[in-house]
């Protein structure tokens, strides 16, 4: 019976579908640039929305009021040059409403709170201007605020819009949430990873990544009479998330990876691997193809032989006693 060559890979099937492969390489390139511009758009659109517009549309409705000066009467003959008629019988400065001509918008103002409300917003309110002083207020804001709150009063102050917020049935859900991440993020006590280990957890036979963050508890290395180390065990794809579990120290393997590749392996789902641990195996068929050229197969026995071999036997048995009776003739 002869043996099954071993399987070849066909050379075809790797070469086909090349416009796919193709098409995949190139959204592997083009999608991680790609989602960094939609990710920081969907940002400021945010942004744009729930904070910018609020404030512009604050500050426009205050210096209209500021520079509002519309007439329902006409002027007095001296200052009639300075003022423009409408079509709604109000007058409104000159300057105002060659400004505005100028510069209309998509839809000609008809009233005067239209006319003043374009004006504001091409004299006052540009872009180059708006975004810069709002983010320079909102900085500010936001150094008066921590510093307000580093005080006795703002901290008493603070306190007590928490324990407010904490009578609130589904909301305190929400905010104690929310706060658990901001304080995680923004804390002065950033947690210090030592080093990227492997373990087996959460049981013997599955192998997880985690960070030396500590030595652990006295106790528990009393207790175990050997060095334990703690390791913060990240979820995955999320790795800002995870547990905190306390091994034996000789139970753990030092990885030679550092704690950026691993964030990226574990952010990745493990697709993301760093160059050092990378495997590189042989092919399957040529590993196949050798292991069947230096395997040795037994060969099976034929009936012919089997046949001859028990005749041998038999002769064999027969003849060794004649051999030995049999006595030689003297001369």
């Amino acid at each position: 019976m002869q043996p099954e060559p071993p399987y070849v890979a066909d050379k075809s099937s790797r070469a086909s579908h090349p416009f796919r492969r193709a098409l995949l390489r190139g959204l592997g390139i083009v999608l991680p640039p790609l989602l960094t511009v939609v990710v920081f758009i969907w940002a400021w659109t945010l942004i744009d929305q729930y904070v910018l517009q609020p404030v512009e549309g604050v500050a426009s409705w205050t210096l209209i009021r500021l520079e509002w000066d519309v007439r329902r009467v006409p002027p007095d003959e001296a200052d009639i040059d300075d003022y423009q008629l409408l079509s709604t019988r109000e007058w409104i400065p000159r300057h105002v409403y060659e400004r505005v001509t100028e510069n209309p918008g998509s839809e000609r103002p008809v009233t005067a709170s239209q006319y003043y409300r374009r004006y504001v917003r091409i004299q006052y309110l540009q872009p180059w201007i708006v975004i810069p002083t709002f983010l320079l207020l909102f900085i500010s804001l936001l150094y008066l605020l921590g510093w307000l709150l580093a005080a006795g009063v703002g901290r008493l102050m603070w306190a007590s819009f928490e324990r407010m917020i904490d009578r609130l049935p589904l909301i305190r859900n929400v905010y104690s949430s929310v706060k658990q991440v901001t304080d995680f993020v923004f804390s002065e006590q950033t947690i210090e990873f030592n080093r990227v280990v492997a373990v087996e957890y959460p049981r013997k036979g599955i192998w997880s990544i985690g960070f030396v963050t500590g030595e652990s508890l006295l106790d528990i290395r009393s207790a175990v009479n050997e060095p334990v180390v703690t390791l913060l065990m990240p979820t995955s794809p999320l790795p800002m998330t995870g547990f905190t579990i306390t091994m034996r120290k000789s139970e753990t393997i030092d990885l030679d990876m550092t704690i950026d590749q691993a964030i990226q392996f574990m952010v990745s789902c493990g697709v993301v691997i760093p160059p050092r641990q990378l495997q590189r195996p042989e092919p399957a068929s040529r590993l196949s193809a050798e292991l069947f050229s230096t395997a040795k197969l037994p060969e099976p026995a034929t009936s012919a032989d089997d046949s001859s071999s028990s005749s041998t036997q038999d002769s064999g048995k027969n003849s060794s006693p004649s051999a030995s009776n049999h006595k030689p003739s003297k001369s």
